[in-house]
């Protein structure tokens, strides 16, 4: 069985830094895509980066600058490394992983999602 555990969420002010962390389980994930993806109040859920076996990666517009992903294969974990956090930048943040080798930024390509964690950021 598949399970994502978000970890390292909370309550900071803006500009202040938070990284979490998806320790992942049940099968071997180093060769396929993992990520984050964020869903504001009254908002839809939305790519926030993902980053593939080698460590290629890509990030929405809005995060690039700003934030930083990675992973330990061996480990089977993926970080957010978030810098310079904004008012907008608080949500419900997910893990999420995909059966292919293949970078996507469309939640409907993942198979698997962690239940999320509150990122709230006050300005």
């Amino acid at each position: 069985q598949v399970q994502l555990v978000e970890s390292g969420g909370g309550l900071v002010q803006a500009g202040d830094s938070l990284t979490l962390s998806c320790a992942a389980s049940g099968r071997t994930f180093s060769t396929y895509v993992m990520g984050w993806f964020r869903q504001a109040p009254g908002k839809e859920r939305e790519f926030v980066a993902v980053i593939d076996w080698s460590g290629a990666a890509t990030y929405s517009d809005s995060v690039k600058a700003r934030f930083s992903i990675s992973r330990v294969n061996a480990k089977n974990t993926v970080w957010l490394q978030m810098n310079s956090l904004k008012p907008e930048d608080t949500a419900v943040y997910y893990c999420t992983t995909r059966s292919s080798t293949i970078l996507s930024r469309r939640d409907y390509d993942y198979d698997y999602w962690g239940p999320g964690i509150q990122v709230t950021v006050s300005s």
